[in-house]
């Protein structure tokens, strides 16, 4: 009888299924772990491109509750390999008699893939949000900076495109001016579309706001300020107000994640301007849900970056999709230029067209002020026994899949 056939899905859980790769599953300790052994009869096994490949026979993955308990796993010497996500505890607990005695290693490998699109996202469907220098008022609250010294441990690098790190993004090349392809199709869309085209899209791209000298907060704030009060908020009477005495007030949502204290240090510096913000945290599925009905004004959201991007950004930036509820264009955006210029990156024909594709799009959305952006890791941090080998790594990949694909254990010496 084939794998699950006639059986409802909650009982297929413990049929092992047909595989075709290196590994198959070995055992299994629900809750606790699962094993993966190498599969001695892997089809592909003697191909040039499988070899050095896979040289580990067993392969087990452990579950544990939470991150510190993982990690005092991993000191005690539970398991072989472990990848963290926290600069903190990148910073401060990996420490230990294990890593002074050289057992445990710990290593930030450089890589190449793109950041992935992260910021404080904006829901340009409100009335107060809607309006450009607004949104770009709010950008220059965010301190980067002093987040990236007293939070980060210095470990992070500022957002500045939506394809980071990455030479499809617009700040990637020199003087991050636009080529003549990309001025030729950014001139036919302003022609086309006037009212919908930032026409700064045609300079320089946006250089992230900084605090660095010269710059600071304080000469950040003052231009935020101006740039309210062109679009008719003044600060009177303790607060930031429109024409009508209006408070500027808004809500920004999360699900009590790790964010909430770097949503604060931002609350604060948007207070100086006399913005009253609430901090709303939820449980996820009511977050979910009104992310899915577009009922907030202010999220935190990171989506994964492609080194090839395509249809996916119909969904994420076009007009279709943001009057679909359940879309990932949360930000609403509603534009036939970036409607046109996604077109020409689904269409793209060969590596150039894309990049001339991709950085248009970046300067149309960057100069759009739809984020706030926040940061990236060009490394991957990892810690590992030291009997572990591996590779000069490759320019774009994933820590985990690298590892276990390509890894080795070196022999040690008889005692």
């Amino acid at each position: 009888r084939q794998w699950g056939v006639g059986k409802p899905f909650d009982q297929i859980v413990t049929d092992i299924p047909v595989t075709s790769g290196p590994y198959k599953i070995g055992k299994v300790d629900f809750g606790r772990d699962i094993t993966y052994v190498r599969n001695p009869e892997y089809w592909a096994r003697d191909l040039p491109v499988r070899r050095g490949m896979f040289n580990f026979d067993r392969i087990t993955y452990r579950l544990y509750k939470d991150n510190t308990a993982q990690l005092e796993g991993f000191k005690a010497g539970e398991f072989d390999f472990i990848q963290a996500f926290v600069a903190r505890e990148w910073a401060r607990s990996y420490t230990g008699k294990a890593f002074d005695r050289g057992e445990l290693v710990k290593r930030e490998l450089p890589h190449g893939n793109a950041g992935d699109f992260q910021g404080f996202l904006l829901n340009t469907r409100n009335p107060k949000l809607s309006d450009v220098r607004v949104r770009e008022a709010l950008g220059l609250a965010m301190d980067f900076e002093w987040m990236n010294r007293q939070l980060f441990y210095g470990q992070y690098k500022r957002i500045d495109s939506y394809f980071t790190n990455s030479d499809l993004g617009a700040s990637f090349q020199p003087a991050s001016l636009p080529s003549i392809a990309e001025k030729q199709l950014l001139t036919s869309l302003q022609q086309a579309h006037p009212k919908h085209f930032p026409n700064a899209a045609l300079g320089p791209m946006i250089q992230p706001v900084t605090t660095e000298e010269p710059h600071s907060l304080r000469k950040n704030l003052k231009l935020a300020r101006e740039l309210l009060a062109e679009a008719g908020w003044v600060y009177r009477d303790g607060a930031l107000r429109n024409r009508t005495g209006q408070p500027f007030k808004f809500e920004i949502v999360d699900d009590g994640g790790a964010m909430v204290r770097l949503i604060a240090a931002y609350v604060r510096n948007l207070e100086k301007l006399g913005i009253q913000v609430e901090m709303r945290s939820t449980d996820y599925a009511l977050y979910q849900k009104r992310l899915e009905d577009y009922d907030f004004e202010m999220t935190t959201m990171k989506f994964p970056d492609s080194q090839s991007p395509g249809n996916e950004l119909w969904d994420r930036f076009g007009s279709q999709a943001a009057l679909t509820k359940g879309s990932d264009n949360i930000i609403g955006v509603q534009s036939p230029v970036v409607d046109a210029l996604i077109a020409e990156v689904v269409k793209a024909r060969n590596r150039k067209e894309l990049v001339t594709a991709t950085r248009s799009l970046d300067r149309v959305l960057s100069h759009s002020y739809f984020i706030v952006p926040h940061w990236y890791s060009p490394t991957h941090r990892v810690s590992y026994k030291s009997d572990l080998a591996y590779p000069n790594p490759p320019l774009y990949y994933q820590a985990e899949s690298w590892i276990l694909t390509t890894w080795w254990r070196q022999p040690q010496p008889s005692q």
